[in-house]
């Protein structure tokens, strides 16, 4: 726990202007990001006597171990930059919003040649028109059906088009008029891009237009006695109903607007936005965030707005934003609002009438959200609390393991070993920072092992000494950690090891902007698959650091036993123990992760070829080669005067084939194993990989 005193910023060195500032804690890593439309006093206000701050307050300034600033001319400007970097940087003590599901969306196609109608989820993409988002899928498939009678925009994928387009037939929707083929020219691009934007303008609330529209040509063709087409304009007349009888008028008179409601207490708060559009709600979500700073329901409600309409620009940006409390720069925000939409936004508290009934119909969907939201997450809460507690008592450590880092080892019969590390912090996995190494039998400049088959023993070694090693060159280039006089400073990687493993690049090289950096915080606590050798494995490889502020424990996978450094008995841990169920959790993600990725090195493995090692042989002279001779067998068969008759391959060309495939070994014949027959290898060279592939 760090003095805030120790970092405060000397009297007078703090500017008197707008502008964000930054927290970081011992380890460099962002942990609060925080506007300002006077720096000076906003951070004076950090460092009073600690009794005065707010409980959360008071545990970010004791966490940090730094603070520092960015001047901006104008609050707008300080609004942007907050956003910016609360998404960068992940901030643990600024609140964050978390969607409990990926919303749905109704989205339209407006930048593809012909405009598709589907259901997207995720981020929005450009040239794409989104409406929503809705509770449900079919919610979604549901208004598309009935939309589709009066705008046969089309819905199938690129695949079923081009298919269609090839055979001149299209598919069913096409046959029963849910779609106007573009795909075999019944309409031209041109009318089928104007069926997609009227499709949008629908959906976008102008629904009376089309309704009287379609009523006019009703009774035209009654009175020319055209009842047929009469009758169909009638039902769909009945359909563009049904589709609007699907979203109640709220508001009379046609309002775009968003309404938002927070529910909170003194530790949660839950968000809900409703959507209105054209009168209509036409899309409603919702967000629960932990309350881990002191914020007021202002403070929430402009948050909120941040993620809301951070990354939206236009018409995504409604007119009228009603909220439960004003944020506290209020011209700030609706500036940036109005900035986003690119014409003025309104943003206020309604006061009476229809908007102040539907705000708290919001209001209570929020409240709904939040007491349910507590009810799903206070045993979850509670569990991964008391499953900390448990193993810091088992092992005997004085706090309980906030981050745990588990490592295991994966191969198959000795080959393609390769190793994963995840990571999981207070219960909770934190997939951004697993990490996977490749075994090089390599530890520091000595050569271990090599070719002895498995051995789960050295590449734990290896694989912790690696790890730990990027932490301490991490801190050394910060200047955490010096070496003592004489020592010789701990490389980041091997002596020729080559890159890191998996392509990541060396930590030591990242730049210094408060991101998680790979390897860069260490755990309190290194759980390894595996039980006594393992463990003294990766103790051994810390010991050798000079790291003894990380516990170490093993899970053996027979009988679930924890095992540590230098024990001759385990820690058994009862088998209904929360502790128990977390590290075997922990346990079993490494273990899938370390499996993916030597599956996928295996795969990979086994779809080379001896020919990818002959220097300035392209993909085409391979194929032209394995189309001459048949197969790789067949190849390396022949002499190097046939292999010259290939076309395109010179002499020279045709020795270095011959060499590659000399060094390879022929792969042992495959046999069935019912009859006893051995199944020759000749076609064409992609399953040679079993045992001629590279070593």
């Amino acid at each position: 726990m760090a003095d805030p005193s120790s970092y405060r910023p000397k009297p007078g060195q703090i500017p008197d202007s707008p502008g964000v500032y930054k927290f970081r804690d011992e380890h460099g890593r962002v942990i609060y990001v925080g506007k300002a439309k006077s720096l000076r006093q906003r951070l004076a206000s950090y460092f009073q006597d600690l009794a005065g701050l707010h409980p959360r307050t008071r545990t970010m300034v004791t966490t940090a171990a730094s603070v520092e600033w960015t001047v901006v001319s104008t609050e707008v400007e300080a609004l942007q930059l907050e956003y910016s970097w609360i998404k960068e940087f992940d901030p643990r003590f600024n609140v964050k919003y978390r969607d409990d599901k990926s919303y749905p969306y109704l989205a339209v196609t407006l930048g593809d040649e012909f405009p598709r109608v589907q259901v997207m989820r995720g981020h929005k993409q450009k040239g794409v028109r989104y409406f929503g988002p809705y509770a449900h899928a079919w919610a979604i498939r549901e208004t598309v059906d009935l939309l589709l009678r009066v705008f046969p925009v089309r819905t199938c994928t690129s695949g079923v088009f081009r298919n269609a387009h090839r055979t001149g037939r299209p598919c069913l929707l096409g046959y029963i008029g849910k779609c106007s083929a573009p795909c075999v020219g019944r309409v031209t691009p041109e009318e089928h891009r104007e069926l997609a934007e009227d499709f949008c303008d629908f959906m976008a609330g102008r629904t009376g237009t089309y309704i009287r529209r379609l009523e006019k040509e009703m009774t035209a063709a009654a009175e020319d006695m055209e009842y047929e087409r009469a009758a169909r304009l009638r039902d769909d007349i009945e359909a563009l109903r049904r589709a609007m009888e699907k979203n109640a008028v709220v508001l009379a008179d046609a309002t775009d607007a968003d309404l938002i409601a927070v529910a909170e207490d003194e530790l949660e708060a839950a968000v809900q936005i409703f959507h209105v559009r054209g009168g209509r709600v036409r899309g409603q979500r919702g967000w629960v965030t932990d309350k881990v700073e002191a914020v007021d329901t202002a403070g929430l409600v402009e948050h909120a707005l941040q993620q809301l309409y951070g990354e939206e620009s236009g018409d995504a940006v409604p007119k009228e934003v009603l909220v439960p409390a004003l944020p506290d720069d209020l011209d700030a925000v609706t500036q940036w609002l109005s900035g986003r939409r690119g014409s003025q936004v309104s943003l206020r508290v309604p006061q009476r009438g229809d908007k102040r009934d539907l705000m708290e119909t919001v209001g209570r969907n929020a409240q709904q959200s939040l007491v349910l939201h507590k009810t799903k997450r206070a045993s979850d809460l509670t569990t991964r609390s008391r499953a900390l507690e448990e193993i810091a008592d088992a092992l005997g450590l004085d706090a309980a393991p906030l981050r745990i880092e588990c490592f295991d080892i994966s191969h198959l019969h000795g080959e393609d070993v390769v190793a994963s590390m995840v990571v999981f912090e207070d219960g909770l996995p934190r997939k951004s920072e697993y990490r996977r190494f490749q075994i090089r039998g390599r530890v520091g400049d000595t050569q271990v092992w090599h070719g002895q088959g498995q051995d789960d023993v050295r590449s734990m070694h290896e694989v912790v000494s690696r790890r730990f090693r990027r932490y301490l060159a991490e801190k050394e280039r910060t200047g955490e950690w010096l070496p003592e006089s004489g020592e010789a400073p701990a490389s980041p990687l091997p002596a020729e090891a080559g890159p890191p493993a998996g392509g990541e690049a060396d930590p030591a090289l990242v730049e210094e902007n408060g991101r998680p950096r790979k390897f860069a915080y260490p755990p309190q606590l290194v759980v390894v698959d595996g039980g006594r050798p393992q463990v003294a494995a990766a103790r051994r490889a810390l010991d050798e650091l000079g790291i003894d502020d990380v516990a170490v424990c093993g899970l053996a996978k027979r009988l679930e036993e924890v095992w540590l450094p230098g024990e001759d008995d385990p820690v058994v841990l009862p088998r209904t123990s929360e502790g128990l169920y977390l590290l075997q959790r922990i346990r079993d993600t490494a273990h899938d992760f370390a499996i993916r990725y030597q599956r996928g090195k295996r795969g990979k493995r086994l779809r080379t070829s001896p020919l990818d090692d002959v220097p300035g042989l392209g993909e085409a002279r391979k194929r032209a080669l394995i189309k001459h001779f048949g197969s790789v067998k067949r190849l390396r068969q022949a002499t190097i005067e046939q292999i010259c008759e290939v076309p395109g391959l010179g002499r020279k060309t045709a020795e270095a084939v011959a060499v590659a495939l000399a060094r390879t070994a022929p792969a042992a014949p495959a046999v069935n194993t019912a009859t006893g027959e051995i199944i020759e290898d000749d076609d064409g060279g992609t399953a040679h990989g079993r045992g001629s592939g590279h070593e």
